[in-house]
């Protein structure tokens, strides 16, 4: 994937709306960049807003999903193909689940990494075991009955160690289960849509790609 290397907060801004890129910072709202400038970046982002095209409306909604979860757009546009490919149910519901489902997006909603940047370094470092197992690769989907845990040798690194004392800052989704004093975590469930706190209009991304 090719590497952001801009300030996150100016994704944020753009979009317009908080997509959680920098961990504990966008819970802070004297830091948090689109709490103290509402206006998208660049010199013109302060000019009067254009009423959007259908277009632009869909697709600043599939930016906005694709930056929150971190992936590159062939990424994104393979896991719209694999949602079109599932039976039953809407494929903007299949789409997020399976986003769900990445790893580096499992290991950030137990905690085990400030953001899900923080988790996909966890991830390719070596520091995250499946099952027992290291997997390095972040966009590993996750099933059911899995465990999720931190490598014994990494417990003395400053974050996990503060949670193992603190526990979590921030609530744990359903359909996983943390355990914070052993630094792991069971996927108890597959996530529902309803699980998803991303204010994210699936439909519009569906859209976009059907053109």
């Amino acid at each position: 994937m090719a590497r952001y290397t801009d300030s996150v907060c100016r994704q944020c801004r753009r979009e317009g709306t908080k997509l959680f890129l920098k961990g504990d910072r966008c819970y802070n709202e004297a830091k948090c960049a689109i709490m103290k400038r509402h206006t998208p970046p660049g010199q013109h982002g302060q000019a009067r807003a254009r009423k959007m095209s259908e277009y632009g409306t869909q697709l600043r909604e599939k930016q906005k999903c694709r930056r929150a979860y971190g992936v590159s757009e062939s990424q994104f546009h393979k896991y719209y193909v694999m949602a079109t490919e599932m039976r039953g149910g809407l494929t903007g519901e299949h789409m997020l689940v399976l986003l769900e489902r990445r790893l580096d997006n499992v290991v950030y909603r137990l905690c085990l990494g400030a953001s899900r940047a923080q988790a996909r370094q966890w991830i390719t470092h070596g520091h995250i075991l499946v099952d027992g197992k290291k997997v390095d690769i972040p966009s590993y989907l996750v099933k059911p009955g899995q465990k999720i845990s931190v490598r014994t040798g990494s417990f003395d690194i400053e974050y996990f160690k503060a949670l193992r004392e603190q526990g979590a800052d921030k609530p744990i989704p359903k359909w996983l289960e943390l355990d914070a004093a052993n630094l792991s975590g069971t996927v108890a469930a597959m996530p529902q849509r309803d699980d998803i706190d991303l204010t994210i209009e699936e439909h519009l991304i569906v859209e976009f790609y059907s053109r």
